[in-house]
């Protein structure tokens, strides 16, 4: 087809005596979004599927149905008609109010030409598919007039051409001519007989004259589309806004059927006209809800603000009804610094939301007045009572017309909104909310976006960095709606789970993201029923003052809730997460937006965040919100500082970023009555029922007299393939051991554990000499050990006896929760670790080792996970077949994930971070949105214990300082900040709190940081020690602090507050060495057990001349005799050899951020010296 200018070609449609002009272009007629068509002519036959009524060349099963197919048939089964429509083009007026929606200027249209050419005609027209057989269409272009049909003669003759060209270069026999009747004044001679055909065309260049009384179908389809854009609006309010697009059509030619179904009401109360003059000096306000079917982020209701003057609407979400107190607040203040106004009014209800005593003082205060209305009287709040109706009419008709499920009525109401406030009313002379307010003051910064059809299609573009070189550019999406504080239109996809915002957005407002036919996106037929039953009580009987719109509305797509709350805003206060869903946005529309097809400008990076909920899950009951979990390159909700701007996996290997993406991703539940919903979880607690059975772990007897239960809880995990792949999910059965009494239930309970210091010991190790990690763990590990004490415990959470009798278990056999059992199954496994011939360390009673013909192994566990090395691969393939045979083993692959530390290897060396744990932290606590900071702890803060403190939450403090002081095992850039929380632990105050919230904001800043162990070819020990002389302001003791490294790597390090007072800087750096020197005496003990014991002195670097010369010499023995022992223990191990302290500078001092806070460039040159780097940073 040729496509022509739309003004170049017009259209026109000719309709008497029956006889109608089909469409000039390609695009069916469309009635309230859906084509439309008459009955096809009879006597056709296809001769591809054989059915009547149609030709091979328009045949839907040869060529495919098209997307509005199923559209078609459904409004055929409800068998409604609608008024025939024809297309062609029209020019499009400019609205001229600054602050209303204009339409676009129509681009072009599918209009065919064709050019004469002697005996060859030409003639161009649209897919036979768009329109009816038996109609005439008019073809400007066309040579000549044209028919298949031989009936429409009245007289024959010969023609004066033998063949046509089509369009698309077919060439068609011309059989006859004559001359056909069209209407009594108008016959068409010299018509052309083309069996060929699949339409009847009318050739103005012939006729030259004007045929019947036409309009332009083009006009009709730009309603349509901005009904839909617009939220279904009364057509006659869009006669006002688009008074040219109405030039030739009347709003009563239009009805709606979404607008039918979603604002059908009762004939209302008379008018009453009466308002303000002057903004804000009266605020309607009434709320809305429970709404029956949650959003994922927890709200159910919502608050409206209606100003009596502008009827500008501002609308808030909430979660609980009790947050209308603080909402109002926020608004009266935003009133009052945006527009420089002065609420004096406010109306409600009687609800007893507004009538606490928080808001009777607060109105007091602020010389307010508050009037309510009488009981069961809603009439006199109607203002409130009518917008309510009016923003959930317009909500409905978003959600009906894009096929979207309920549970996202929270965008349909924050967009119906935003929507309403852009469209005219009647009470304000067909003026719009915006401009009866830039009437009366100045507007602050507004939104300038175009409307578009909500629930459409939206192709988001993706930015260099969201992608790789050979990705798609963008990524097909549901449009949501507008963002509140950027310029932006938020689209979300529900594949991903993700929103963006970004101007970069290609609409396809023709198609909705949800098939017209679709499930109910995991919805059930019941909550459907209970929205659309959704009313407020009493609006039959509101007194109205705004007259009602006409059932027909528009379509705007709508957008999942669970982000409506997750775009990102810059200028949203961070700390007010339910007030932030303030829709009012004041933003205006341009006046001559851009084409819905065209290149966006003033493009704004694309913020992305997780939506917690994407799947179809069962139904749940008293869940409550569920925890929002981190997902690689997911931004956090509404967010300015959003998580994926501080952690990627871009630089990853593609096996370790689909690790970090599994362990990411799966969340662990804890409630067994969350675990029997999901039939992977209860095959994992089936699983370890079994291994319990089948290990004999207890039997059922009954309680015996004086003696009580334990009880007992399911405790749940995943674990991983070597493959990085799910292996199982696991169930264990945890006793509640810290119910049971020393002496009675249990005796000795010591059990040692691995230490971590060790474990990074064997990774420089491994690093330097290329030794391979292998991971194993042994399934239900406790469960080996003899229990000796008589125990007794609860039935397990999830059965019942059968027998209906009350018997408990006496258990056989250790259990992991009991006090007893790490020491019972850690004896049976070192009987036969020495069995097979190692050897337990004495640096850690955790580590076994076996030496033969100058090669290694080494095995180090922590309860029931292991990890080996070494360089004798013959014995770690034996020790592996020999534990299998004495306990059940699990073979994990190389070491990826120990102890809840993420470990990744490559060519450069072995890096661990504890990535996901500080992800999961900073989840829990409400942190991922958060501003991070730039170093964890304030230079010259005044920490202290004072007696007007405010205290803080104790069990809070403690959990977060316990929290932080595991992350510190691969955080040595925090263990300064955690050692001077922890102080505090017995009363911690707000400023302590406030100490600890700073840690983690720092660790917003770079949640991927870790230790990398490199290949340095050589194993020396060292250390750097430093003291801090009487930093502590409450009690002026010293923090000292160390770093000691083996192979060039960082292994240990430490950051204590001293316990004495020292007297001079020179007693607290040498108190400091002394513990320096502790370490590197255990690092030798430690590597001469494995067979690398250091050949040269160990240097343990200081900055202080003096603690060196007290070290090597006995000076100054007055002020130094309480250090006597000290000295004597540094000295010795200066006469022996075994140790030097070389000076370093104070601007080298690696040990330095260890005893003090410093500035953040000394911070980050230390962090580069120690190697601690972030693989996972973002940029």
């Amino acid at each position: 087809m040729i496509t022509g200018n739309a003004e170049a070609v017009p259209g026109a449609v000719l309709a008497t005596k029956g006889l109608r002009l089909g469409p000039a272009n390609s695009t069916p007629p469309v009635h309230n979004g859906k084509p439309k068509f008459r009955t096809a002519s009879e006597g056709l036959k296809c001769t591809h599927c054989g059915n009547q009524k149609h030709t091979r060349d328009i045949c839907f099963k040869l060529h495919g149905y098209p997307n509005w197919w199923s559209d078609l048939q459904a409004k055929k089964r409800r068998d409604t008609s609608s008024k025939d429509e024809a297309l062609g083009t029209a020019a499009v007026a400019h609205a001229a109010p600054q602050l209303s929606f204009t339409p676009p200027v129509a681009q072009d249209s599918d209009i065919s030409s064709s050019l004469d050419q002697g005996n060859l005609g030409c003639v161009c027209f649209s897919s036979p598919s768009d329109a009816e057989r038996d109609t005439w269409l008019l073809d400007s272009g066309a040579t000549d007039h044209m028919t298949f049909d031989a009936k429409d003669f009245t007289q024959t003759s010969l023609p004066k051409r033998t063949n046509i060209a089509n369009a698309n270069g077919v060439i068609s026999p011309v059989t006859g001519a004559g001359t056909v009747i069209l209407t009594p004044t108008l016959q068409l001679p010299n018509t052309l007989l083309v069996p060929s055909l699949s339409h009847k065309l009318l050739s103005d260049i012939l006729t030259k004259e004007i045929i019947g009384r036409a309009f332009c179908c083009i006009k009709e389809r730009e309603i349509w589309l901005w009904h839909r854009r617009l939220g279904h609006p009364s057509f006659i309010y869009m006669k006002h806004l688009f008074p040219e697009l109405f030039s030739q059509l009347q709003h009563s030619d239009f009805q709606c059927e979404t607008c039918i179904l979603a604002k059908s009401h009762r004939v209302p109360y008379p008018l009453r006209m009466n308002k303000r003059d002057t903004p804000f000096s009266l605020i309607h306000s009434d709320v809305w809800g429970p709404s029956p079917i949650t959003t994922v982020s927890g709200v159910r209701w919502f608050v409206l603000f209606v100003d009596d003057c502008t009827r500008m609407t501002w609308l808030y979400l909430l979660k609980h009804k009790d947050e209308v107190f603080g909402v109002f607040k926020s608004f009266h203040v935003m009133i009052t610094t945006q527009f420089s106004a002065k609420v004096q009014v406010l109306r409600s209800d009687n609800g007893g939301e507004y009538i606490k005593h928080q808001f009777r003082d607060y109105f007091n205060q602020h010389g307010l007045l508050h009037e309510t209305s009488c009981r069961q009287t809603p009439q006199q709040n109607g203002i409130a009572e009518r917008k309510n109706r009016h923003i959930l009419e317009t909500a409905r008709a978003l959600l009906i017309s894009a096929h979207a499920p309920q549970r996202y009525w929270a965008d349909a109401v924050t967009t119906a909104v935003h929507l309403l406030n852009r469209m005219p009313s009647k009470v304000l002379g067909f003026q719009t909310p915006l401009q009866a307010l830039a009437a009366h003051a100045p507007l602050p910064t507004v939104l300038m976006l175009p409307p578009r059809v909500f629930g459409c299609v939206a192709y988001v573009h993706l930015h260099k960095n969201q992608r790789t070189k050979l990705d798609p550019c963008a990524r097909r999406c549901l449009f949501l709606g507008y963002a509140f504080h950027q310029k932006g239109y938020r689209c979300y996809d529900p594949t991903s789970n993700r929103t963006y915002v970004s101007m970069d957005v290609t609409f396809m407002e023709t198609e909705t993201y949800f098939p017209p036919n679709s499930p109910l996106q995991g919805e059930t037929g019941k909550e459907e029923s209970k929205w659309m039953e959704l009313d407020w009580p009493g609006l039959a009987e509101v007194n109205v003052e705004v007259e009602p719109m006409p059932m027909q509305s528009v379509c705007v797509p709508q957008a999942p809730e669970h982000h409506e709350a997750h775009e990102a805003a810059p200028q949203a206060p961070e700390h007010h997460e339910a007030h932030e869903a303030a829709v009012s946005s004041l933003s205006v529309v341009p006046e001559d937006p851009t084409p819905e097809n065209g290149p966006e400008v003033n493009s704004l990076n694309a913020n992305i965040i997780e939506s917690p909920a994407g799947y179809v899950l069962p139904h749940r009951h008293n869940r409550g919100k569920p925890p929002s979990r981190y997902s690689p390159d997911i931004e956090e909700r509404r967010s300015r500082y959003p998580i994926a701007n501080y952690v990627s996996t871009k630089e990853l290997t593609e096996p370790l970023k689909t690790f970090m993406h599994e362990i990411s991703t799966h969340h662990v539940l804890t409630k067994v009555e969350e675990a029997m919903e999901d039939p992977r979880w209860t095959q994992a607690i089936k699983e370890e029922m079994e291994a319990l059975m089948k290990n004999k772990t207890w039997n059922l007897v009954p309680l015996p007299r004086g003696k009580k239960t334990v009880g007992c809880k399911w405790v749940f995990s995943i674990k991983h393939k070597a493959d990085e792949s799910v292996e199982r999910y696991k169930a264990r059965l945890v006793a509640k051991g810290y119910t049971q009494t020393y002496g009675v239930d249990y005796q000795e309970t010591f059990s040692p554990v691995a230490k971590l210091n060790t474990v990074r010991v064997l990774l420089s190790l491994a690093a330097n000499l290329d030794w391979p990690l292998h991971q194993f763990d042994v399934k239900n590990a406790f469960l080996h050990g003899d229990l000796e004490e008589e125990v007794y415990m609860d039935i397990p959470p999830g059965y019942s006896l059968t027998t209906g009798t009350n018997e408990v278990c006496k258990l056989q056999r250790a259990l992991y929760g009991l006090k007893q059992s790490p020491r019972a199954w850690f004896g049976r496994f070192s009987l036969a670790m020495k069995k097979y011939g190692f050897k337990q360390s004495d640096s850690d009673h955790t580590l076994f080792l076996k030496r033969q013909q100058g090669k290694v192994t080494a095995l180090i566990v922590y309860v029931d996970d292991m990890i080996i090395t070494g360089d004798d691969r013959e014995e770690m393939s034996q020790l592996q077949r020999q534990l299998a045979s004495e306990f059940e083993m699990k073979d994990l692959g190389g070491l990826k994930y120990f102890l809840g530390i993420e470990v990744a290897r490559s060519n450069q060396g072995i890096f661990l971070s504890q990535r996901k744990y500080i992800l999961d932290l900073l989840s829990e606590v409400g942190l991922l949105e958060c501003k991070p900071v730039d170093t964890p702890i304030v230079q010259n803060h005044k920490l202290g214990i004072y007696p007007d403190q405010k205290p803080a939450d104790k069990g809070r403090y403690q959990r977060l300082v316990g929290k932080l002081i595991y992350l510190s095992h691969t955080r040595p850039d925090i263990a300064y900040a955690v050692s001077v929380v922890s102080q505090f632990m017995h009363c911690p105050s707000e400023e302590h709190m406030e100490a600890v919230t700073r840690i983690l904001k720092y660790l917003k800043s770079s949640p991927g940081k870790g230790l990398m162990f490199s290949k340095n070819d050589h194993l020396e020990v060292e250390g750097y020690t430093d003291a801090d002389w009487a930093g502590n302001i409450s009690d002026r003791k010293s923090t000292s602090g160390y770093f000691t490294f083996v192979g060039g790597n960082l292994v240990t390090w430490r950051s204590k507050k001293q316990k004495v007072v020292a007297l001079s800087s020179a007693e607290a750096e040498f108190r400091g060495m002394a513990k320096g020197l502790c370490e590197l005496l255990w690092l030798k003990r430690l590597l001469t057990e494995i067979g690398f014991a250091p050949t040269s002195k160990m240097n343990l670097f200081c900055d202080n001349k003096a603690a060196i010369d007290i070290s090597h010499n006995p000076i100054q023995h007055d002020r130094t005799k309480h250090v006597e022992v000290d000295r004597h223990f540094i000295k010795h191990n200066l006469e022996t050899k075994i140790i030097q302290f070389p000076f370093v500078k104070s601007e080298d001092q690696l040990a330095d951020i260890l005893t003090k806070a410093v500035s953040s460039k000394e911070f980050y040159s230390s962090l580069v010296k120690l190697c601690i780097r972030d693989p996972y940073a973002s940029t």
